[in-house]
């Protein structure tokens, strides 16, 4: 197995982004696949080979990015992640898209200085940028050239969030104004979505983590399907194509507005799953035998009031569950395995190379 001295060009040495950057492929997955089979080792019969990229898309994929902002006066702005209190510039990170390094070298050149703009963040979600400043107010007229050539790196949309205590939390719900362009952008799938979207990094392995979710929950006319963390619409989409009525929880606003949006045959409501159990369990109850549920919850797993209604109350004849987290996927998985489901199979996925991190599709069945 061979593990190259170098790192890929563009890479700062300095930078901690990338735990996997030094590792060639073989490494890499294999680093990986032995992480899942120690984490998920009661069902490690079960882990599949882990899917990844074509070569061509292991650099360069990153389209959904937040970086922090600091102003030098030697340097003017730079824009990169801290470590120890440092920050570490990556303006020519080869994990990020072209689009994004070259609004990157864009905003460090025409940016006002932090006496102007105390900015803090810089967040890229596809063709949508946010400038997070962290004030109350400050006076736009030094942004006016900060728009000018935008459009020819791909940027549709522009924003300023004025968010004071921007930190743990990265947005608030008011501070917004549009700078410049258009206040949503399709994805890649066509998918209506705005500047606080998620989106997963490498759409084909999102195709192909809906794909396996499809063949496994099976929807159709007369199959309804629970949607937990539905975020704005890619897999309730799925789901109404194929003839199913669909229930979508979301808590994002912004993700709520647009799933309703671009999958109008579903019914999308806002909250945490925890919070809008009352209405899901009303919805279940209406909805013919043969409702089944898709779940995609942060890293924080299923909420624990959530895993148990699902489990031992609602019992669907089927789940997916896609994980960003084998911890919690095990710790759920678990606790569905005593409420008498079955692990069919999980489906690992290399939606982020050079990084340590790996999702899992795990596929479960309501035992006779």
């Amino acid at each position: 197995m061979s593990v190259p001295d170098s790192l890929p060009a563009g890479c700062e040495p300095t930078c901690h982004g990338c735990r996997h950057r030094r590792l060639d492929v073989a490494a890499s997955l294999a680093q990986k696949s032995s992480y899942l089979a120690r984490v998920l080792q009661p069902w490690g019969q079960c882990i599949a080979p882990i899917a990844g990229p074509a070569s061509d898309r292991r650099l360069g994929y990153r389209d959904r990015v937040t970086l922090t902002a600091r102003w030098a006066g030697d340097t003017g702005w730079r824009f990169g992640l801290v470590r120890r209190d440092e920050l570490i510039a990556i303006h020519d990170c080869p994990v990020h898209t072209e689009r994004v390094r070259a609004l990157v070298h864009l905003l460090a050149q025409r940016l006002p200085p932090a006496a102007d703009l105390p900015l803090a963040y810089l967040h890229v979600c596809g063709a949508q940028a946010t400038l997070i400043v962290k004030a109350h107010r400050v006076d736009t007229a030094p942004l006016a050239d900060v728009s000018v050539g935008l459009a020819r790196l791909g940027i549709e949309g522009c924003w300023l969030h004025l968010h004071p205590a921007a930190g743990r939390r990265l947005f608030a719900r008011s501070g917004w104004q549009l700078l410049w362009g258009e206040p949503r952008s399709r994805d890649a799938h066509g998918l209506l979505h705005g500047p606080t979207a998620f989106a997963q990094a490498l759409p084909e392995l999102h195709d192909l983590s809906l794909a396996s979710a499809r063949t496994h929950l099976r929807p159709g006319t007369g199959v309804s399907v629970l949607d937990l963390y539905c975020g704005y619409g890619a897999s309730l989409r799925e789901w109404t194509r194929a003839g199913s009525a669909a229930l979508g929880v979301e808590l994002s606003g912004e993700a709520v507005e647009l799933a309703a949006r671009n999958v109008p045959l579903a019914t999308v409501l806002r909250g945490t799953c925890a919070q809008r159990l009352p209405q899901v369990r009303e919805w279940w109850r209406e909805q013919p035998a043969g409702c089944v549920a898709y779940v995609n919850p942060p890293r924080s797993g299923l909420e624990a009031p959530v895993v148990a209604t699902l489990a031992h109350e609602l019992r669907p004849a089927r789940i997916a569950y896609l994980s960003c987290s084998a911890g919690t996927l095990a710790r759920d998985l678990g606790s569905c395995v005593d409420a008498g489901y079955r692990v069919a199979a999980i489906l690992p996925y290399d939606f982020f190379p050079l990084t340590h991190h790996v999702e899992a599709l795990a596929l479960l069945d309501l035992r006779a």
